[in-house]
């Protein structure tokens, strides 16, 4: 068993049913950071209600992992360092947590397409 970080648009498409994403949920494990909690949340929120939100909420919390002050500073450097891409906050926080973890960052987002140490499925 393999452990990714998943960003917030692997667990949007794994909850979407997208069956590329569904090895990476079912046959591994993953974990998150705060940031990706809420904008996961918020989707889940708007797109399915609050019951379902709060679901993937309790199922999501323990995955949780908490940065230190050196991985934020890398992270709004590695943000800095790519500006030309459309990067979010929470996006760069989790690829930089990954990094640090040496486990693969598990996304389907574009601007990670090519980066080192990202696992791209689309």
């Amino acid at each position: 068993m393999t452990t990714f970080f998943y960003d917030s648009y692997a667990i949007i498409e794994f909850l979407n049913n997208n069956e590329k994403f569904t090895p990476y949920f079912v046959e591994h494990t993953g974990i998150i950071t705060l940031l990706n909690l809420l904008e996961v949340y918020y989707s889940v929120l708007n797109e399915e209600g609050e019951e379902k939100a709060n679901v993937v909420l309790q199922t999501l919390f323990p995955l949780i992992v908490q940065p230190n002050q050196n991985t934020i500073k890398n992270a709004m450097k590695f943000r800095q360092l790519h500006k030309k891409r459309n990067l979010s906050y929470a996006d760069c926080l989790g690829y930089q947590v990954a990094k640090e973890k040496e486990i693969k960052f598990l996304t389907g987002d574009k601007e990670f397409k090519n980066l080192d140490n990202v696992e791209f499925v689309q």
